[in-house]
């Protein structure tokens, strides 16, 4: 993934807090968390979802400072 893709994912991630995985994008989301940025909860097989870590609000934070 680019680093802009990134950063524009994470930005969207940060403001929902909560994500769903939407089609064509599980790979992305899978990147993101093995960086460490979210947690996919595996757990719902219908509907996979993603939340946000800690290190995912600093790495957003960092980028976006007025957005802390």
């Amino acid at each position: 993934m680019e680093r802009s893709e990134l950063i524009a994912l994470m930005r969207t991630i940060f403001h929902q807090q909560h994500s769903s995985i939407l089609g064509g994008m599980q790979a992305e989301y899978e990147e993101l968390e093995r960086l460490g940025y979210i947690k996919i909860n595996w757990e719902e097989e219908d509907k996979l979802t993603a939340v946000i870590t800690a290190e995912g609000k600093a790495f957003v934070g960092s980028l976006l400072p007025d957005e802390k």
